[in-house]
């Protein structure tokens, strides 16, 4: 099947926006939503507690630095995604949540240069299975890697595949029967088309090589269930 292009991505979450906005319950279709988010924002802190910069990769409507900002105030945020909408939503509220300076970047995180050593948190919450070729998870991952000040954290909460074909149908059976307990067989089909025409996920282990080999000097393992999990690197 033919992927969705980067304007019919943009295009499909222009009209997403308040299903991406609630805080509290996360994304359904995504297993541990809240675990994940709750998770990362806690390594950060724990990683970066004098934290002053924040990057929020695909940022949606704000829900991950509204997240990190109860945990460590008033950083300044660099909010990137590919849909003006989304990044409208998102300004409006982390604008309210932080005394610090609000950056919003419309575009595609392959075509948008990142200032060097400036950010003490990346967090990139389901945006990275949107990457295609191997060359672009490389020139990704070193540029954000590259972005980063010294022992500035990397935090990815994402969908995934698994390295092993039988580990990797075994995993996604799980998903199957969460998405039939969630929606029934309809949804659960609704969903798998819609990951199968959009989505490119790389395995946990892939991305943690990938970060070793960009420079991160560690990896960590926060959280893994079915085809999700969070995770990431520290430099």
């Amino acid at each position: 099947m033919k992927k969705s292009t980067v304007t019919e991505i943009r295009e499909r979450f222009d009209n997403e926006v308040e299903r991406f906005s609630n805080l509290e319950t996360g994304q359904v279709a995504t297993m541990d939503a809240k675990i994940a988010l709750e998770l990362i924002t806690c390594t950060a802190r724990a990683v970066k507690p004098e934290a002053k910069t924040i990057l929020d990769l695909g940022c949606g409507a704000g829900n991950y630095t509204l997240k990190m900002l109860s945990k460590v105030p008033d950083l300044d945020c660099t909010l990137i995604d590919l849909s003006q909408n989304m990044l409208d939503k998102a300004q409006e509220r982390v604008s309210v949540a932080t005394s610090g300076k609000v950056e919003t970047i419309q575009g595609d995180i392959r075509d948008i240069e990142l200032p060097k050593n400036h950010f003490d948190i990346i967090l990139a919450g389901a945006v990275l299975h949107h990457l295609r070729d191997d060359s672009d998870w490389e020139m990704v991952f070193q540029k954000l890697y590259d972005s980063l000040t010294p022992g500035g954290c990397f935090l990815i909460s994402d969908l995934l595949i698994q390295d092993h074909p039988g580990v990797n149908q075994l995993v996604w059976k799980m998903y199957a029967n969460y998405l039939n307990e969630h929606g029934g067989g309809e949804y659960q089909q609704k969903v798998f088309d819609y990951i199968e025409k959009e989505d490119t996920p790389r395995s946990m282990t892939y991305q943690l090589d990938l970060m070793k080999r960009v420079g991160f000097s560690s990896v960590e393992i926060l959280h893994k269930n079915a085809c999700f999990g969070a995770f990431g690197g520290i430099k």
